[in-house]
């Protein structure tokens, strides 16, 4: 049966090449981007409709959620696909820093304001997550913001390390609501990653040595594809977290701390109510 797929970061990149894939499997597909061009352009191949939205902006991730809940109902899946590594710390419009609002605030308040639809279409949430939780995390509870010694891969690190602990604390909180949590590393993807950086990463990705170590998108989109179709139980165990088509067993030990993940979830929830109409309190 068609499944309505809603794919953030779907602009380029595993995220595009995995629309073109589930589009190609008779699935109504929803593509989010930030690039104006790119994103039109991909949903015009495709014959799909498509969002623009800047997770550094909370207000542009608010009218988002808004824009979809209108035109969706029921949501079947949700894949938090966008994110990325910054270059030198800064905050974004929302006084937050870059890193962490573009890779898990955003996303977080993306997730939490379509549940009404997600629980609707018992839905399957995917978070693009990546070994750098495990690699380059320094991950701190009380420095969500990046303020003591920041490095761009350990920011990243600590982003996608909040990725992992959000779909694990998704699924403790929403699972009896039929909400199938899931995160997975896609490889070392060919992409735009840390393009906008002076990082040495911006060289291993975008130099003449990325074919060397790099896989494709269309390689790195794999497990997404396979979560996004698959059922729950089958394709892969609800709140776990996948290396290379496989439940990971090297990981970051805050992976698996339970309190850990409860507490970034109610500093996020308050982090984003400062913002009053954006996240209002229950």
């Amino acid at each position: 049966m068609p499944r309505t797929i809603v794919i953030t970061g779907a602009s380029d990149g595993i995220g595009a090449a995995a629309a073109r894939r589930l589009r190609r499997g008779g699935h109504d597909v929803v593509i989010v981007g930030r690039s104006p061009e790119k994103t039109r352009a991909v949903a015009l191949e495709l014959d799909v409709p498509c969002y623009l939205a800047d997770f550094a902006d909370l207000s542009q991730v608010h009218d988002l959620a808004e824009g979809l809940l209108a035109a969706h109902p029921r949501i079947d899946v949700l894949a938090n696909n966008a994110g990325g590594m910054m270059g030198d710390r800064r905050l974004t419009v929302d006084r937050n820093e870059s890193t962490f609002q573009v890779n898990h605030l955003a996303p977080f308040l993306l997730t939490t304001l379509l549940m009404p639809a997600l629980t609707a279409g018992r839905a399957t949430v995917i978070q693009t997550a990546s070994a750098a939780a495990r690699l380059f995390a320094r991950f701190d509870i009380d420095d969500l913001q990046n303020a003591a010694g920041y490095s761009p891969l350990k920011a990243y690190g600590n982003g996608k390390l909040a990725n992992i602990l959000f779909t694990e604390e998704l699924q403790r909180r929403y699972g009896d609501r039929g909400i199938s949590a899931v995160a997975f590393h896609p490889g070392v993807v060919a992409t735009g990653f840390a393009g906008d950086t002076n990082h040495f990463m911006r060289r291993m990705y975008h130099g003449p040595l990325r074919r060397l170590f790099t896989i494709s998108a269309d390689k790195g989109a794999d497990q997404l594809v396979r979560f996004a179709e698959g059922a729950p139980g089958a394709a892969f165990v609800p709140g776990a977290y996948y290396e290379s088509g496989r439940i990971a067993t090297k990981v970051s030990p805050q992976v698996h701390d339970p309190e850990i993940a409860r507490e970034l979830w109610d500093r996020s929830e308050a982090m984003l109510r400062t913002h009053g109409e954006m996240y209002p309190a229950e």
